[in-house]
């Protein structure tokens, strides 16, 4: 039987440390409370809280005074609610598997419904039961991904027995483009967003995610859901980030080499050396959230120092140009930053042709992670 390992050997035997900031999350949470104020601000812990760890954030956004946690499946649900408490609500974003309403009425879960289909089904739950079920209604204002069509909103409130039983606490749909406070899908969709609210007239909105509490308060609802920027990422592009960063990530040196002009370096030999090197192999790959694409363009950082990837990165490890650094600086153990003070989630996600949620999401498991 293999007994529990001491916090020193975890820190020593992992590949690297990840470390989240669980005060800058509140403080990220409080910040956007204040932007968004009156409106409640809701905290989107899906997909194990963007890979930071649901069961770690959701306490402490609770604690902070959050009271509304959003996630996508019912089985995250299912494990978030015992570690909140009784006055926390937890909401499904995707609805309802047909055949799951039951478990998740017993749960006392919250399902925001999709559609017709939904609707019906947690409706006749509650008329079975004898008592109103709360949900949410999602509406398609111009995405095209969940939610209600236009035509099926307005069969919805021309029925309103269709909603027998059901409680609705919010009408819900979701910016695609909130992120470009320009781009005119926006207007279209707060648009669309005031005629459904107009056709359920006294229903409280959740509109805003992240960039949307950035955009005009016509935005804001009564309760937005940030997800993104709880976690310090930006919350829209072209500005300076407004959040605090959450999340460093250093990983180790596994070994150091010097070699001769003309030597190849990695899979595919597509990185060759133009005169004598110094290489630094660290332990972290594309199973450890450091996408393949960073290959001969991201970097890591010692300090102030720009530690380019040299070669394609693999899946356990990548190789760094350290020639910039003083002979005999890294040696085996030695840690080098990925995510940090020198380069920002948004950075490394840039370099790697991706969004920084795609980056936390896949940082994995065999890190070290540190809870501050």
């Amino acid at each position: 039987m293999f007994g529990e390992i001491s916090e020193r050997q975890a820190t020593d035997t992992a590949p690297g440390i990840l470390t989240i900031d669980l005060g800058a999350l509140v403080a990220n949470y409080r910040a956007l409370q204040q932007r968004a104020a009156p409106a409640r601000v809701a905290g989107v812990v899906k997909a194990d809280a963007y890979g930071l760890g649901a069961l770690r954030v959701a306490p402490a956004l609770h604690a902070a005074g959050c009271r509304d946690f959003f996630v996508v499946q019912l089985s995250e649900a299912l494990a978030l609610k015992p570690v909140l408490g009784a006055d926390a609500r937890v909401y499904v974003l995707s609805g309802l598997q047909p055949g799951a309403e039951r478990t998740c009425a017993e749960a006392g879960v919250v399902p925001v419904l999709n559609s017709l289909d939904q609707i019906d089904d947690w409706s006749r739950l509650a008329r079975a039961r004898g008592a109103e079920l709360p949900a949410l209604l999602q509406f398609d204002t111009g995405m095209s991904r969940f939610g209600m069509s236009p035509e099926e909103a307005e069969a919805l409130a021309a029925d309103p027995a269709r909603l027998a039983g059901v409680r609705v606490l919010y009408l819900m749909s979701h910016l695609a483009c909130a992120d470009e406070p320009d781009h005119a899908q926006n207007a279209d969709q707060l648009a669309a967003m005031q005629r459904v609210a107009a056709a359920f007239p006294g229903v409280a909105l959740s509109f805003a995610n992240s960039g949307g509490i950035f955009l005009s308060s016509d935005y804001h609802g009564a309760l937005a859901r940030p997800g993104i920027a709880l976690y310090g990422g930006a919350p829209t592009g072209g500005t300076a980030n407004p959040m605090t960063p959450v999340v460093r990530l250093d990983v180790r040196v596994i070994q150091t080499r010097t070699v001769p002009a003309g030597a190849r370096v990695g899979y595919g030999a597509t990185h060759v050396t133009a005169g004598e090197t110094r290489l630094a192999t660290i332990a972290a790959g594309y199973a450890d959230g450091l996408p393949r694409s960073l290959s001969d363009r991201g970097a890591a950082y010692l300090g102030d120092v720009r530690l380019p990837i040299a070669g394609r990165v693999s899946m356990d490890s990548l190789t760094l140009d350290v020639t910039a650094l003083p002979p005999g600086t890294l040696r085996g153990g030695s840690l080098v930053e990925l995510i940090g003070p020198h380069q920002t989630l948004e950075a490394l996600a840039a370099d790697a042709g991706t969004i920084s949620y795609e980056i936390l999401t896949g940082l994995g498991t065999r890190y070290h992670r540190v809870y501050r």
